[in-house]
C-alpha cells in the first residue's frame, strides 16, 4: 500500500542550500518511494540555541510503500551519510530530516511520534508544507493552512523553488 508522507529538511552547516538539494536527490532514490513534490527553500532563524547559523528548510512529499518505521530508518541513514552528529538538542547540523506525516497515521513511541510533535508550532514546517499541499491536515490539530495564523510572528525568507531534479 502506498501512502503520502511528508518530510522536513533542514541544514545550517557547510553549504546548507546544496545539502538540502542533495538530500532531495537522496529522497528520490529511496526504495519503494517516489518524490512527488518539494517546496521552495526557506531561510529561518534557529530554534532553541540561538548562537548558530540560520537554517535552510524545505518540505518534501513522498509517495511511499515504506512503513513509517522503515522510512524513519531510511531518513536516519541519509542523515548519517551527510555527516549528521547528534551532539545535543538543537545543535547545528549538516542535515536534519524529520518525518512529519505518514498518511493519517498517529502514534507515539520512544522512536517515532506521528504527526511530528511540534510541526504545528513551526512556520518553517507549515509554510513549505502548505506550499506543496494546501489541503494537508495535521491529525489532532486540523488543516495546516489554518495553523499558519498562529505562527505568523516567525520570520521566514523564501529563497527559491526547487524541483528535486
Amino acid at each position: 500500500m502506498t501512502v503520502r508522507a511528508y518530510v522536513a529538511l533542514g541544514s545550517n552547516l557547510g553549504d546548507p542550500q546544496a545539502t538540502v538539494q542533495a538530500a532531495l536527490q537522496a529522497l528520490k532514490a529511496l526504495p519503494g518511494s517516489t518524490l512527488v513534490a518539494a517546496s521552495s527553500l526557506y531561510r529561518t532563524a534557529p530554534v532553541g540555541l540561538k548562537n548558530q547559523p540560520d537554517f535552510i528548510n524545505a518540505v518534501a512529499a513522498l509517495d511511499t510503500q515504506l512503513s513509517a518505521e522503515d522510512l524513519l530508518g531510511a531518513l536516519f541513514a541519509i542523515e548519517e551519510r551527510f555527516g549528521r552528529k547528534r551532539e545535543f538538542h538543537h545543535a547545528p547540523r549538516t542535515l536534519d530530516l524529520d518525518l512529519l506525516l505518514h498518511g493519517s497515521e498517529t502514534r507515539s513511541t520512544a522512536r517515532l511520534t506521528l504527526p511530528h510533535p511540534r510541526m504545528h508550532e513551526r512556520a518553517f514546517v507549515l509554510l513549505p508544507l502548505v506550499e506543496i499541499a494546501p489541503e494537508a491536515t495535521i491529525p489532532g490539530h486540523g488543516p495546516a493552512a489554518a495553523l499558519l495564523q498562529g505562527v505568523r510572528d516567525q520570520v521566514l525568507a523564501r529563497l527559491e523553488a526547487v524541483t528535486g531534479d
